[in-house]
């Protein structure tokens, strides 16, 4: 017997990044010392006092089935936290909890779009918000920002791609994967739109507490009561305090939204993982030193690169704003060659520094721009230095 796949699955892709990742621990596994930028995820430990919330979770046998949508405690830190750092107020039935800040998101697109909606989409974009569309028969318009603009978007780019379909905008600042964070003019901008055109907002803002060089990040639903009746917030606890495995997101919107919301997650994964949920409240409301450690650090680190990376010559990065990527134009080394074959796109090129350099990083036509390689400063600074200089040595080799 053949199985017959749904043409859904047929079209989806797996993660560009997960299997960069897995590819890398293959390599390793043979001995291969290989330097991994490809995986989005915080290299420090998560902090002792949220892992200590999760034992004693597990010694007070909280390891049982809870509301579908989370527990009322997580909810109310989740509440705190919006209050406090985005000056947004929020009442429990207007949060769900979800499994990572991508489930939440694939609720929003289950609970939102029908067949034929259209869904603007800013590139470059995190790999996953087109697939999420597409899985729910909807369409991601995309529209293109540009790297000498910083890839910001603009009210102008999103008002050009606005058609009778179009129901939502979605946001992500600051952006995964060119670091861009959203100035609050622009945000004011886009949000009045949104109101002229009866549009939604889809705000992902898993990165908010890395923003570099004086600038701040603005949760777009906190501008005023009419843009944010109008907007789903979505977050995570995994980049802000090491939590990527821990597999905690939430969302933020109208009450009628989250409660649809919730049914579905009730149908698809019940609630997210007890014990990893109260984690998730020491994290949320315990210290906030190693947010700020981790900032540090990740400047630091941004700071050598760009330096570093700019001084190849043919090689060009903008400075990210925000987040823990660089989004590297590599096209200046298009249609050179190296042991008889050329280089033609951002996945062969990747191919080239993965078999040649052991360096691994992301094909930017995943992020919607074939001229560029994504890569993750979420590592160690002598792994960033030994990897700058392998990527260094194998571009050297390619020759027009």
């Amino acid at each position: 017997m053949s199985v017959r796949l749904s043409s859904r699955a047929k079209l989806t892709k797996p993660s560009a990044t997960l299997a960069i990742a897995s590819r890398a621990k293959q390599m390793r596994a043979e001995g291969i010392d290989v330097v991994d930028f490809g995986l989005g995820e915080p290299d420090f430990e998560t902090p002792d006092h949220v892992k200590e919330a999760a034992i004693q979770a597990i010694r007070d046998g909280f390891t049982r089935y809870t509301p579908a949508s989370g527990i009322d405690e997580l909810k109310e830190a989740i509440i705190t936290k919006l209050k406090r750092d985005n000056g947004l107020s929020y009442r429990q039935e207007e949060v769900i909890v979800s499994c990572g800040s991508k489930h939440s998101l694939f609720n929003v697109a289950e609970a939102l779009f029908e067949s034929g909606d259209e869904v603007i989409v800013p590139a470059p974009y995190w790999v996953t918000y087109t697939e999420q569309i597409r899985l729910v028969d909807a369409c991601a318009v995309i529209v293109e920002t540009r790297e000498e603009e910083g890839f910001h978007v603009t009210r102008r780019l999103v008002e050009s791609a606005i058609t009778p379909r179009t129901k939502a905008v979605l946001l992500n600042s600051p952006c995964n994967p060119t670091g861009a964070v959203i100035l609050r003019e622009e945000l004011e901008a886009i949000a009045a739109l949104a109101i002229e055109r009866d549009l939604l907002l889809i705000s992902d803002e898993a990165y908010e507490s890395l923003t570099y060089d004086g600038r701040a990040h603005v949760s777009v639903a906190s501008l005023d009561e009419e843009i944010k009746r109008r907007t789903i917030l979505v977050n995570t606890v995994s980049k802000a305090y090491a939590m990527t495995g821990w597999r905690i997101g939430y969302a933020a919107g109208p009450a009628e939204l989250i409660k649809a919301m919730s049914a579905i997650q009730s149908q698809v994964t019940s609630n997210p993982t007890s014990i990893a949920q109260k984690a998730a409240v020491a994290a949320l409301l315990g210290p906030q030193d190693l947010v700020l450690a981790m900032k540090a650090e990740f400047d630091r680190r941004r700071r050598y690169l760009v330096g570093r990376l700019n001084l190849i010559p043919d090689l060009r990065c903008t400075n990210p704003e925000g987040a823990f990527y660089i989004f590297l134009n590599v096209s200046g080394f298009y249609g050179r060659m190296v042991d008889g074959r050329g280089i033609r796109n951002s996945t062969e090129m990747v191919t080239y520094l993965l078999q040649t350099a052991h360096v691994a990083l992301v094909p930017g036509v995943e992020f919607g721009s074939d001229a560029h390689l994504r890569l993750s400063y979420a590592t160690p600074m002598e792994t960033i230095v030994k990897g700058a200089d392998r990527i260094e040595r194998a571009l050297r080799m390619l020759h027009r």
